[in-house]
């Protein structure tokens, strides 16, 4: 039988890079490797896949299977099945098995600690202008009493009895290729190649106590609920040597009595009577920056809206949003005898003819929009 091309056999185009190539057989090789394929033609297909890579990896065997095809490369190591560089192997095996073949198994990586979250309620106006907030919360330390190394002072951590100290295991295994040595981290040490024997009697061995935490954090102008402020470096201590967490400050604010906030601006929604509607005026409103003089023009209508520039909540630059003031004319319901003549008299200059409302611009545009 005529061997397929070996471009075909990775299933690669022709112009492929040495890195796609790469990858394609690292792919083929764990689906089809006879240790964990169950198909009846695996053995078959990881030989043929071993041999297009060992032919397609290297730049000048490739370059005469390109001029040649099989012919150009029998018996330099494309019909001869060489097998691909070892170092790819280790790797690929390391992917199929688990742990490293015939390599010394590092010892545990640097770690960092896990971050820690914890919240604060402010008001609305400590929301916008910012507030120092003590916060308290606990979190692991390193044990004063050991320095974290878990062992009582005055002892010594033991060699680990089931590596020798190594921080790892090698067990042979049986491969496509022969036997070959897996190696392993220490499931007794857990690569640090000594274990404790005589743990320290306040943290127990673990190297670590819970500490409690009291911290003043300045809280930035301009938050909102569900914000998060981070203080690096404040978190649980790391593993092996790595940098502590961070520490996550969620934000809350409590309602106010009178401001809802709408971006940078905040919204009030304010009560008139139809004479200050009628005759204009000029009314004290609150603020978060205190009373201020809001003017009422003449003429004013329930639902216009009113701008206080400057008196919102600031952005990142500082620069702060404006108040936006809500009319509401509130027609009085109970009248005395004096109010009622005034209204009359009032009643008889206007007159009594009505005027039916039509339909506003938006409404005709959505209604145009409709048809």
């Amino acid at each position: 039988m005529s061997k397929r091309d070996y471009y075909e056999v990775l299933g690669v185009p022709r112009h492929a890079s040495q890195e796609e190539i790469k990858r394609a057989y690292r792919r083929l090789a764990r689906q089809y490797h006879p240790d964990v394929s169950d198909a009846p033609d695996a053995e078959e297909r990881f030989k043929e896949i071993n041999e297009a890579y060992a032919v397609l990896s290297d730049p000048e065997k490739r370059a005469r299977y390109d001029r040649f095809g099989h012919q150009g490369v029998e018996g330099i190591g494309g019909a001869g099945g060489v097998a691909p560089d070892i170092t790819d192997l280790f790797d690929l095996f390391a992917d199929l098995l688990g742990g490293g073949f015939g390599r010394s198994s590092r010892r545990p990586r640097p770690r960092k600690g896990r971050n820690i979250q914890v919240s604060v309620t402010l008001t609305f106006e400590e929301a916008v202008f910012g507030a120092a907030k003590t916060i308290e919360f606990t979190r692991p330390a390193v044990c004063p009493r050991c320095g974290g190394t878990g062992v009582e002072p005055g002892t010594r951590p033991q060699v680990c009895p089931t590596c020798q100290g190594r921080g790892e295991v090698r067990r042979q295994v049986q491969t496509f290729f022969g036997p070959m040595v897996q190696v392993s981290t220490c499931p007794t040490c857990r690569g640090q190649g000594t274990v404790v024997t005589t743990p320290c009697t306040q943290c127990r061995g673990a190297g670590l106590v819970q500490e409690t935490v009291r911290k003043v954090v300045d809280i930035p102008p301009g938050v909102d609920n569900g914000y998060r402020v981070r203080i690096a470096g404040e978190g649980e201590p790391g593993a092996y040597g790595g940098p502590p967490g961070d520490l996550y400050i969620q934000v809350r604010v409590k309602p106010h009595r009178y401001f809802r906030r709408q971006g940078n601006d905040i919204l009030l929604h304010l009560t008139i009577n139809v004479a200050q509607a009628a005759l204009g005026a000029e009314v004290e409103v609150p603020t978060v920056d205190g009373p201020a003089m809001l003017r009422i023009p003449p003429g004013t209508q329930s639902g216009d809206v009113l701008v206080l520039p400057g008196k919102g909540v600031p952005d990142r630059r500082g620069r702060r949003g404006d108040q936006k003031v809500y009319i509401h004319v509130e027609i009085p319901r109970r009248l005395t005898d004096e109010q009622r003549a005034l209204f009359r008299k009032l009643a008889e200059s206007l007159g009594t003819e009505v005027k039916p409302q039509g339909r506003s611009f938006w409404e005709r545009l959505r209604d145009w929009f409709s048809q």
